[in-house]
């Protein structure tokens, strides 16, 4: 399994960013996706996941309300819809997919894309 994260880029506070997450898979429907980031000097940490079928959804407190992850497995494509961002919004955005599990831990996953930068900044 191939993850390709895209969209990041530099975004004013307050502004939107729509990040994808693109796998090259047979059935990407079998994988659950959870985004992950990283900022300077700081540990990896959860963002939001999605179930196999998008069904359900989890977000951190630090984005709850402000983000929204979605799929379309037809695409083969997972979206973190970004809204209202903050300076420390800042940091590499992972994806990675889950075969047997979901969750806010980085072991939930099994296999994780390249990263995609997004900065706020005024």
């Amino acid at each position: 399994v191939q993850l390709q994260a895209s969209g990041g880029g530099l975004a004013q506070p307050g502004d939107s960013l729509k990040l994808s997450c693109t796998a090259s898979v047979q059935t990407f429907s079998a994988y659950a996706i959870g985004w992950f980031r990283r900022a300077p000097g700081k540990e990896r940490e959860f963002v939001a996941a999605i179930t196999w079928s998008g069904t359900n959804t989890d977000y951190a407190d630090s984005v709850k309300g402000r983000f929204t992850v979605s799929r379309d497995n037809a695409k083969k494509t997972v979206y973190l819809q970004m809204n209202s961002l903050k300076p420390e919004d800042t940091a590499v955005y992972y994806c990675a997919a889950g075969r047997t599990h979901w969750g806010r831990s980085p072991r939930d996953y099994d296999y994780w894309g390249q990263g995609t930068q997004v900065t706020v900044s005024s």
